[in-house]
């Protein structure tokens, strides 16, 4: 790659050098290079110059001019294939390393101050005459050789220079790296690195550290210390052969090309650990301590950690404890350690190492509890150790999960990230106090005042409450790096490439773009503190609008909304989407200027001027009879005269209209219609004789006085008036236009109930007329009260009241023609089913208020349901528990009453429909287990299913049954899994003894009632005993006699003991290690040993081979395997 610009050189096997641009939009070879006379083996851009190095079989190195495309050097010295050329980064030097053994040095100065040579030969360099002008026969004068450096044994593949150092590092085939230094006048080798198995074929100096990495044939890439000259540490890859490596100009990122691809690595961790106090940002740069203040941005070193683990890995975290001002610093080294450590008070003066009071101890995970009081994590033996500043251990707790991290939970409280769930745990009570259900997670943030906090997983975030109560998670797609909270509650984060935002109920949205990954430590305002990778404070600027005006929705502050719309410029596709989702369409229609999404928007929102506006401007026929459809809902006839017919209410102008529209669809009686709501008599006698009706047409222009259009009727029929002599003489009466006795013309008559909204009268007039309640508001200001305070406002009001002098009676004749003026405009109130919705988080009760598509959303996030064809069944069942209907009188429709849960309670935010309880969840697990009691297995399986699929839609009315709804999951998760492998084991035949064995021993594992247990316990010793294995099945009698069996099965149990005793000895050998602790993978029914990868099911926790992520649990048969989800949730 080109230093600068977008250009990429490439060399291959058919000895030429191709350029490339590689711009997205103009990716195409510029232009090709030939002269190289074998396989070309490197290349290189000058970092400086125009200038292209290549290095080839052919045993010589060309130096290229990229402009004029031409040769401008040849240096030929090698006497075997040579296999790297590399420019020196600073200086005018070559290195090169051939399979003749030696690696040599070149100075090329001379070329650089020659231009004549820049155009020296062309393409055909190669063939070039001696003695002619732009030959090379005085090569010498413009570059020599100035080193040549032997000591390898056999070739060498690579050879590099350090970036700043006179320095040299080479690879070969004696499975060598070998280092040198160059001097003034000669170059010597410093010394030799040894560890690689085969070949070393490319090796580089780190840009930024004293190490050395490389890459060999025998699939491993080394890293080096070059003081010790040691290997430190080595990543091996089990088929692939590496065969370069190259190191990222700026970044911490390495790249290595192996037999079936490339990896890129980074060699330490990036992320700098960093606490946040008050206005100060404590952070680690190069194992120092360092203290960074917002305000003045003072960065002071205040304490070295350089000799706390290795020299090359960062510490992992930073905690600070302000009243003792003292530190905790843990690194990942040999098997994580910590440090305590007192910070000094005046930052000035030579900072000391923590060595000299520091104390340490093993440790991976360490957090402050309390002022002097701090918790450290033994992941081995999986226990929490709480010690005092004195580092002494006052107590030692066990967890009730295995835990793989702690955070800070709170005063005496931590939060432990085990591999699929977090536990809030009172250290002193020692008891869980909540749990929530969440992927493994690496970091823990709460906000300023302690009552939320996100939970940083790998590609996760969950909000939650300090109680773990409620939550929302955010998923995304690439690695989450950081995060912090704003003083407004919302949540910024940070990926690879994008500052995001999440709001507490889970909408997120993105503020902006990074070109290179950053870490949050602090929100204020419009800015973003963070470090980036070289740990260096930063300030970002972002615009927080987006993410205020949806906060500001969210908590009903309009207020901040309207002053949002109007001093912002807040667009985009996203915004209005949010607002049409969130059922503000007037809001969205603000916003757009799209023709066609102002129509859709205005016919949603039922605002018929823009949409007839809009319509006007596309002129689309659907688009007029949508607007019909909804001027018909509102009675607004001006909006779809178009459509309907006229009525008389003497507007003579639309009657004109609608008797031409009859007239084009040749409508008669239309046309006849509107010609007598028109009074127009010429009219009708045109519609009669149209339709060939000439007597009543003769009659009607008689009876009108109208003589001469009688007579030419007469005529058009052939008749004369003589022919007419019966016809009894008429008098002139003229047919009057109907009198209108209600005009009708301006006025509607609605189907639905529309009222100018909220939002278009504040839009209207530029200001809200007056706050309904109290809303919520962003600043402290707007809550002070004025000066004079509150009680004297309230005595002045009440003097003027007192001065009108009016009695009791008449207020309340006032107050009563107040509420019937209200009633007049009254509007329809929320429905029951609606409350029932915003009020639980239960699927159930979102079933039972009908809304499927809601409940069907809540099982896919807290128990990843993914197939809902088998809860149908159980959808109807609930909806139709929930409603009664009856028929007061037969011609009138059924009335519907929704029914209660808790009818004693008459709060709108509290009452919740009836659904499944906890109490007949437990009923049905006991007629499920008396299935296993009398050994009907596949009915067993079909209840322990179906109860399964009952309890995603039972309800649990306090914490303490939610506990209890979880427990009786998994216990039913249990059985399930122990009746499959006990129905598998029956069905597998019986030559198969080995599989025999295996599924009767995983049998006995299942967490199953002691009469069950034991059932499982003589299914074994009997499949064993069958078998020959006697010391398996005297194992499975061991284990049934702790469970106090009857006399007969303990008499039995002790027979089986004592005949393994005699012949400890297994004939049949099998997958089962009781030693260790395992779950059974439930689709594969094999073993997954403690510390094996594995994935659960988010519903059951149900454990499996990773191989089956993404995949359909054959348990429930209801939802995906290793789906994230939040869990079951908890009753508010």
């Amino acid at each position: 790659m080109h230093p600068t610009r977008p250009l990429l050189v490439s060399g291959g096997d058919d000895y030429k050098i191709k350029v490339w641009d590689i711009r997205p939009q103009n990716r195409k070879c510029l232009f090709t290079l030939n002269g190289h006379l074998d396989y070309i083996r490197t290349v290189q851009f000058h970092h400086e110059m125009p200038w292209i190095i290549s290095a080839s079989d052919d045993q010589t190195i060309r130096i290229w001019n990229s402009t004029s495309r031409n040769c401008v050097a040849i240096l030929t010295g090698h006497s075997h294939y040579i296999m790297s050329a590399f420019f020196h980064p600073k200086d005018d030097l070559v290195v090169s390393a051939s399979m003749d053994q030696t690696v040599r040095v070149w100075d090329i100065s001379s070329l650089r101050k020659s231009p004549s040579r820049h155009n020296a030969m062309g393409p055909g360099a190669g063939n070039a005459t001696p003695g002619l002008a732009g030959s090379f026969d005085a090569f010498d004068s413009f570059s020599t050789v100035k080193y040549v450096l032997e000591g390898h044994d056999r070739g060498v593949n690579f050879a590099s220079f350090h970036p700043t150092l006179p320095l040299i590092v080479s690879g070969g085939d004696d499975r060598q790296i070998k280092l040198w230094r160059m001097g003034d006048n000669k170059a010597w080798e410093v010394d030799t690195c040894r560890g690689h198995f085969n070949n070393v074929l490319a090796v580089l100096f780190h840009p930024k550290h004293e190490l050395i990495v490389s890459a060999g044939e025998d699939k491993t890439i080394r890293v080096w210390d070059m003081a010790k000259r040691s290997a430190i540490q080595t990543f091996r890859r089990e088929h692939d052969r590496f065969w370069i490596l190259v190191a990222h100009p700026e970044l911490n990122l390495f790249a290595a090309g192996h037999d079936n691809g490339l990896i890129v690595f980074k060699l330490e961790r990036e992320r700098p650990a960093f606490t946040i106090y008050q206005d100060q940002l404590y952070y680690i740069k190069d194992k120092y301590v360092r203290q960074y203040d917002f305000n003045t941005q003072a960065d002071n070193g205040l304490l070295s950690v350089r000799k706390l683990g290795s020299a090359y890995v960062q510490p992992k975290t930073l905690a600070y404890n302000p009243a003792e001002r003292s530190v905790l610093v843990t690194t990942s080294t040999d098997g994580g350690q910590f440090e305590l450590a007192t910070l000094p008070r005046d930052s000035s003066g030579e900072v000391k190492d923590s060595s000299t009071d520091g104390k340490k101890g093993p440790g991976s995970s360490v957090v402050f509890v309390a002022r002097n009081r701090f918790a450290v994590l033994d992941k081995a033996n999986q226990t929490i150790e709480i010690r005092d500043l004195n580092n002494t251990v006052t107590k030692v707790v066990k967890p009730p999960a295995q835990t793989n991290e702690i955070f800070y939970g709170g005063t005496a409280s931590l939060l432990l990230s085990s591999t699929s769930s977090v536990i809030l745990y009172d250290i002193q009570q020692q008891k869980t106090l909540a749990e929530i259900n969440s992927p493994p997670v690496k970091y823990a943030v709460w906000n300023t005042d302690g009552s939320m906090v996100a939970l940083l997983s790998k590609h996760t975030i969950t909000l939650a409450n300090k109680n773990l109560s409620q939550s929302s998670l955010i998923h995304e797609t690439i690695r989450i790096k950081s995060g912090a909270w704003d003083d407004a509650g919302v949540f910024v984060y940070s990926t690879l490439n994008h500052i995001k935002y999440a709001l507490p109920q889970g909408d997120n949205g993105i503020i902006r773009t990074l070109e290179q990954p950053v870490y949050l430590t602090r929100i204020k305002g419009k800015n973003i503190h963070c470090l980036d990778r070289a740990a260096r404070p930063r300030t970002i600027t972002m615009d927080p609008t987006e993410y205020k005006f949806k906060l500001a929705l969210i908590k009903k502050n309009y207020e901040e909304v309207l002053r949002i719309i109007q001093t912002s410029n807040l667009v985009g596709q996203s915004i209005i989407s949010y607002l049409q989702k969130k059922g503000f369409p007037e809001i969205a229609l603000h916003f757009v200027q799209d023709k066609n999404t102002r129509f859709e928007l205005a016919i949603e929102c039922g605002n018929l001027d823009v949409a007839l506006e809009a319509a006007r401007a596309i002129d689309r026929p659907e688009l007029w009879n949508r607007l019909a459809q909804q001027g018909l809902a509102q009675g607004n006839h001006k909006a779809c005269c178009h459509e309907i017919l006229a009525a008389p209410d003497a507007n003579t102008e639309k009657l004109a209209k609608m008797q031409k529209i009859a007239a084009s669809r040749k409508d008669p009686m239309s046309r006849f219609h509107n010609a007598i709501y028109a009074g127009d008599v010429e009219s009708r006698i045109a519609v009669l004789k149209d339709v060939d009706m000439l007597p009543l047409a003769y009659l009607t222009a008689k009876s009108n006085g109208l003589e001469d259009v009688a007579q030419d009727i007469l005529r058009k029929a052939g008749k004369t008036e003589a022919d007419l002599e019966d016809l009894p003489p008429m008098s002139h009466m003229r047919l009057q236009i109907p009198q209108v006795v209600t005009p009708t013309t301006s006025l509607i008559w609605p189907q639905i109930a529309t009222t100018e909204n909220f939002f278009e009268k504040a839009l209207a007039s530029g200001a809200l007329q007056a706050a309904p309640e109290t809303s919520y508001v962003n600043s402290l200001d707007d809550m002070v009260e004025p000066e004079g305070g509150a009680g004297e406002t309230f005595e002045d009001a009440e003097e003027e009241a007192g001065d009108w002098g009016l009695d009791e009676p008449e207020e309340e004749a006032t107050a009563e023609a107040e509420d019937e003026d209200a009633g007049a405009s009254a509007t329809e109130g929320v429905s029951e089913l609606e409350l029932w919705i915003k009020n639980s988080p239960f699927a159930a009760d979102h079933v039972a208020a009908g809304s499927f598509e809601t409940a069907m959303q809540l099982l896919n996030r807290q128990s990843g349901v993914v197939n809902f064809e088998p809860l149908k069944p159980l959808f109807l069942a609930g909806f139709r528990a929930a409603h009664i209907y009856f028929s007061p009188n037969a011609a009138l429709p059924p009335l519907q009453l929704h029914l209660r849960r808790n009818p004693e309670v008459s709060s709108p935010t509290r009452v919740l429909p009836v659904a499944r309880t906890l109490k007949s969840a437990k009923q049905d697990f006991q007629v499920a287990c008396k299935f296993v009691s009398g050994n009907k297995l596949p009915d067993a399986v079909a209840a322990f299913r179906n109860l399964l699929h009952i309890l995603l839609l039972t309800v649990a009315v306090d914490q303490e049954e939610a506990q209890q709804l979880r427990e009786l999951v998994v216990s039913t998760k249990e059985y399930m899994l122990a009746m499959i492998l006990e129905t598998t084991r029956r069905e597998r035949p019986a030559e198969d003894a080995k599989r025999h064995l295996e599924l009767a021993a995983y049998f006995t594992h299942c967490r199953l009632l002691p009469q069950h247990a034991i059932l499982a316990l003589r299914t074994g010793i009997q499949t064993a005993t069958k078998a020959k294995n006697y010391a398996t099945a005297a194992r499975f009698a061991r284990r049934l006699v702790e469970l106090n069996p009857d006399k007969a099965t303990l008499n039995k149990a002790k027979e089986v003991i004592a005949a393994g005793d005699r012949n400890p000895r297994d004939a049949v050998e099998f997958a089962y290690d009781e030693f260790t602790d395992f779950e059974v993978c439930a689709a594969s029914l094999t073993p997954i040993y403690k510390g094996s990868p594995s994935v659960r099911c988010p519903y059951t926790g149900a454990a499996f081979h990773p191989q089956f992520k993404g995949k359909l649990d054959p348990l429930t048969q209801l939802t995906e395997i290793g789906a994230p989800a939040s869990g079951l949730p908890t009753p508010r």
